[in-house]
């Protein structure tokens, strides 16, 4: 084969150029939305295509490798590729230096141009990189070969329609959201929707998606992610459902449907006092002082209060089993105090304390619970881990506790039909929770409903569950690790695929 067919071959579909140019070469799965995108620019269609495909699995470096592709065959003849990002840092940054590395080849040297810092440049083609931000100042510019959403479920549906859909107005230029499953109200799903009403219409593909168990065929380390993934979050995490099965997260259940609450229920029976050798914790949500506080030490008559929408402090006594590849956490007891001074509560908590033989007290650092916690820690050390809530940390929280909940490991006592335990049920029942959009999936949840007290039940409160929920920050401890000690690097194998010479 002599230089000119060999050229031709590199360049007469992606698949070749993808082996020999890039030297990256794309998998079966990148291949078939690919030729689909690449069908329609060339016949001028302008369809809208939604790739789905799991975490990790190559959609970054297919959209990459196809800017790559299409800077190379019409670098003569001209044409221009715009693609969006949620945010320019670091998610258009890295599209952009990834175009630059894919086109780092014998093909292409001294040929590629950076401009004004958000544009490539080969020959009269070019692509330009935008952020999609609420606030980003987006100028006009024509996508006349290919339109791109990045993440697309992480950019606002008003800012794509206001600022990006009308640059493939004049040209009717093919259109590829890219992305994973999130909820039912992001731009990704939005297109889905509709690209899958066209598709049923005139039986054209235009929904491409490849979860977790479609890429493991092609790839065993990340098989083997995967199934490490599910084994510490559990298979229904909302992260799992969505990052590796494209499953969209349906918020309107509540954030503890029947399922989830059923995997929070153990068998053992409440206890007052622990069982020999066991290893206990306390878990300590703090509530404000009323200004009608006394000096009791339990107080659930929340009809007491000159206030009843207080909060009231919450402790939860979970006990550690070992023994698992993690350790499960068994609820043993629990406690409310409302309207009692933090003086004395002070003193209750050090009865618990040494009750309970605590090695570790999770507090609520937060306001005024940082005085109470600065008094736990002067008298019990490293026993105390403080916590300081913020709509990041009690995102994060929530999502690590859901981890815990969804593999088994939190285990509630029996019903004991006590009042506390009433309570807990309650409020794990009535938690909502709402996805905020952005990438940072952060988690807004709690009881939303109205504050009130029927007699039975403090309505609009989830003091014990908060208190729960501590357990996820016990759980990052290093005390926590079962089995001989022992520190093992473990390579992260994301890294490995992500820098692999094949696709």
């Amino acid at each position: 084969m002599n230089l000119t067919h060999a050229t031709a071959y590199a360049l007469s579909n992606i698949q070749a150029f993808s082996r020999h140019v890039t030297r990256r070469e794309l998998r079966p799965y990148q291949l078939e939305p690919a030729q689909a995108i690449l069908d329609s620019i060339y016949r001028g269609l302008g369809y809208t295509f939604v790739v789905e495909m799991s975490r990790q699995a190559g959609k970054n470096e297919l959209s990459a490798q196809l800017e790559a592709y299409l800077l190379t065959l019409y670098q003569r003849v001209g044409g221009q590729i715009v693609k969006a990002s949620p945010t320019f840092k670091p998610q258009t940054i890295n599209s952009l230096n990834r175009l630059k590395d894919r086109l780092k080849t014998p093909w292409h040297a001294g040929r590629v141009h950076s401009r004004s810092g958000y544009i490539i440049e080969l020959g009269e083609a070019r692509c330009m990189f935008f952020s999609a931000e609420p606030k980003a100042s987006v100028v006009g510019a024509t996508a006349s070969l290919l339109l791109e959403a990045d993440e697309g479920q992480d950019i606002r549906p008003a800012k794509w329609d206001k600022d990006f859909e009308p640059m493939r107005a004049a040209t009717n230029a093919t259109t590829v959201l890219w992305g994973t499953a999130w909820t039912t109200s992001t731009l990704l799903y939005q297109a889905m929707q509709a690209a899958k009403r066209l598709q049923a219409r005139d039986g054209i593909r235009r929904v491409f998606q490849y979860a977790a168990d479609v890429v493991s065929q092609y790839v065993p380390a990340y098989a083997a992610h995967v199934r490490d993934r599910i084994e510490r979050l559990g298979r229904n995490h909302p992260l799992i459902k969505t990052q590796y099965f494209l499953e969209e997260i349906d918020q309107d259940g509540g954030l503890f449907p029947p399922a989830r609450q059923a995997l929070m229920r153990g068998t053992h029976a409440r206890a007052r006092a622990p069982d020999p050798g066991g290893e206990y914790a306390l878990l300590i949500d703090v509530a404000g002082e009323d200004e009608q506080a006394v000096d009791a030490v339990d107080a659930l008559d929340r009809g007491d209060l000159a206030n009843r929408k207080r909060d009231a402090t919450a402790i939860t006594v979970v006990q550690l089993q070992r023994g698992q590849q993690q350790p499960v956490y068994l609820v043993r007891d629990r406690h409310l105090f409302l309207g009692v001074r933090h003086t004395t509560l002070y003193e209750r908590i050090n009865g618990l304390v040494q009750h309970w033989s605590a090695r570790y007290i999770v507090a609520d650092a937060t306001g005024v619970g940082a005085g109470l916690v600065s008094f736990l820690s002067a008298r019990w050390k490293e026993r105390v881990i403080p916590f300081e809530f913020s709509p990041v940390t009690k995102s994060d929280l929530g999502w690590d506790f859901l981890g815990i909940v969804e593999t088994g490991r939190l285990r509630d006592y029996s019903d004991d039909s006590g009042p506390e335990t009433r309570q807990y049920w309650h409020e794990v029942e009535k938690c909502q929770y709402e996805v905020l959009d952005g990438p940072a999936r952060r988690m807004r949840w709690g009881v939303w409903e109205p504050a009130a007290y029927d007699g039975v039940i403090a309505h609009g409160h989830d003091d014990l569950l908060v208190s729960a929920a501590l357990v996820a920050v016990l759980d990052k401890q290093e005390w926590i690790s079962v089995g001989e000690s022992a520190v093992i690097r473990r390579p992260d194998v994301l890294v490995d695929i992500d820098k692999a010479k094949s696709w």
